[in-house]
């Protein structure tokens, strides 16, 4: 019965979507409650879950809306947002209810500071504080921190013998033509990114020296040497798949970008059994169990929503009906 209401809800919604009234599609995971959304707090809940458009936000995305949908709600997948600010965008306007997002992007990019704190979970308390005011809640963070860094293949660690940002600043110095980076465009032009960097660090890179390129490609790139030094995420699986050597942030630039579900709040207080259905599935999230899903995808070309359905039914939060 569950599986046939679930079949004519997606039928209603994709048809809406036909009309340009909604986008995204349903979520229709035959999922159970596990040790998440006994009791189906969320039942009679239609909740839509975002996420940008990389492959941790789609993991996270996804495992969001199962244990919603554990939890007995009907969910609406808008996963794969293009960028920070439309993602940010959709649950502040109403057009969505929750997604995971990052501290540091909150801190820096949304909120407008310029200077990260360097404790995460006074960096939490400041920006859950921040959002209260603009309708938006923030419930636990993850141990999960996915901030940025410079990696280099190992060739070119022989070569240069850089390991920390402080060592690649002082070559861009001694030899300008030996710092290439490829880097995203989003990176390439945020403050806690590559011009707050450069500032930090003292480098003054030509524009010649940087190319912009999609996620997906830097990390290629930067492993057929292509560029000296890529943009990477510290949980992406690629990284020990491509045996790259990331640089060390030795005057701690980067802020702490932890994970942790930021909610409506109006949608909160509705549905306020939302943070308890997150919390334990929040817990679990660290960096090594982020490394292990994105390799799932970026490295073995799983889905990521699949992905997403097996770690939660292999930690025991749902159960597949």
């Amino acid at each position: 019965m569950r599986r046939l209401a679930r079949a004519l809800l997606a039928g209603v919604l994709l048809a809406a979507a036909g009309c340009g009234l909604t986008s995204g599609s349903p979520m229709a995971d035959d999922v159970e409650p596990g040790t998440v959304g006994r009791g189906r707090p969320l039942e009679g809940a239609d909740l839509t879950v975002v996420s940008k458009e990389f492959t941790e936000q789609l993991v996270l995305g996804a495992i969001m809306g199962i244990a919603f949908e554990a939890a007995g709600a009907q969910v609406l997948d808008r996963t794969g947002i293009q960028g920070s600010v439309g993602t940010r965008a959709a649950v502040e306007n109403g057009d969505a209810d929750a997604t995971y997002e990052y501290t540091g992007t909150a801190w820096i990019t949304y909120l407008g500071n310029s200077h990260p704190i360097p404790d995460p979970r006074r960096q939490w308390e400041a920006v859950r504080a921040a959002d209260a005011k603009k309708g938006l809640s923030w419930l636990p963070p993850a141990a999960l921190n996915n901030t940025y860094a410079l990696a280099m293949n190992r060739a070119h660690h022989e070569k240069y013998r850089t390991d920390t940002l402080s060592q690649v600043a002082a070559l861009a110095k001694s030899d300008p033509g030996a710092v290439t980076l490829c880097v995203e465009g989003e990176f390439a032009n945020r403050a806690d990114g590559l011009p707050g960097l450069q500032k930090a660090y003292g480098m003054r890179l030509p524009a010649r020296n940087i190319t912009q390129m999609d996620t997906g490609i830097i990390y290629t790139q930067t492993a057929k040497g292509a560029c000296v030094y890529g943009e990477v995420y510290t949980t992406d699986g690629r990284i020990r798949s491509m045996d790259l050597v990331v640089m060390e942030d030795d005057r701690k630039f980067f802020p702490n970008y932890n994970a942790a579900p930021m909610v409506r709040t109006d949608t909160l207080k509705k549905w306020p059994a939302i943070a308890d259905v997150l919390a334990p599935v929040t817990e679990a999230l660290t960096n090594d169990v982020a490394r292990e899903l994105n390799a799932r995808v970026d490295v073995d070309g799983e889905d990521p929503h699949q992905v997403a359905l097996d770690w939660m039914t292999r930690k025991g939060f749902v159960r597949e009906g």
